[in-house]
């Protein structure tokens, strides 16, 4: 495979994971943070457009209301940002959705994004999944996302089961998973991270739980 075209997507870092009531649970919110700082210093290393994206919504919104606390960018990511950025906000769980963010990577010359930030469990795999239609390859780094714990009408799961489900639902078909340190190896090498496939992982996955 030729050497990725990569563009760190750094999804919804902002203050109401952090303060508000969709706080990561797992991985630790502060260890997620430091790894998505650790992503932008290799992007920028490398050379590797940088997208930041802000979920918006209207005054008076429970969370993400603009101007809000809530919907400011955490300060760690703030006071890194640079004017090379594309910055974007967007209102629904895909960054693609209402944005130029696809025709931005496609001037750019994109074929894989990185993904950072939260939820794993929404706008990350909302994300992921949007790529395979665009035609773009999709990483998500493992220890740079979060995940919350969840319960509703259909049931209740824990962040730390919900985080590593969807991880394992990632690699076998939308995205590959990584942690930051292998991401960062394999930027420096120009390699793309190793990823499964649907039947190579049903196959592994009726290995795991015979008998």
């Amino acid at each position: 495979m030729t050497t990725p075209r990569r563009a760190l997507i750094v999804v919804d870092v902002q203050q109401e994971y952090f303060e508000g009531i969709l706080q990561i649970q797992s991985p630790s919110r502060e260890d997620s943070l430091a790894n998505v700082v650790a992503a932008l210093e290799v992007a920028e290393q490398h050379d590797l457009p940088v997208v930041v994206v802000q979920h918006e919504l209207p005054e008076g919104a429970p969370v993400f209301a603009v101007g809000s606390p809530s919907w400011s960018l955490h300060p760690e990511i703030e006071r890194r940002l640079s004017p090379s950025w594309k910055r974007v906000t967007k209102d629904r769980s895909s960054v693609f959705a209402g944005t130029d963010v696809a025709s931005w990577l496609e001037e750019r010359q994109v074929d894989t994004i990185t993904i950072v930030g939260f939820m794993t469990n929404n706008c990350d795999l909302a994300t992921a999944v949007a790529a395979e239609e665009l035609g773009l390859r999709a990483e998500v780094l493992s220890d740079a996302s979060g995940a919350i714990h969840l319960a509703n009408e259909a049931g209740k799961v824990s962040a730390d089961d919900l985080h590593r489900t969807l991880l394992v639902l990632l690699q076998s078909n939308f995205a590959a998973v990584a942690s930051t340190q292998e991401w960062s190896a394999a930027v420096a090498a120009g390699a793309p991270l190793p990823k499964s496939d649907l039947g190579a992982s049903a196959l592994q996955g009726r290995a795991a739980f015979a008998g």
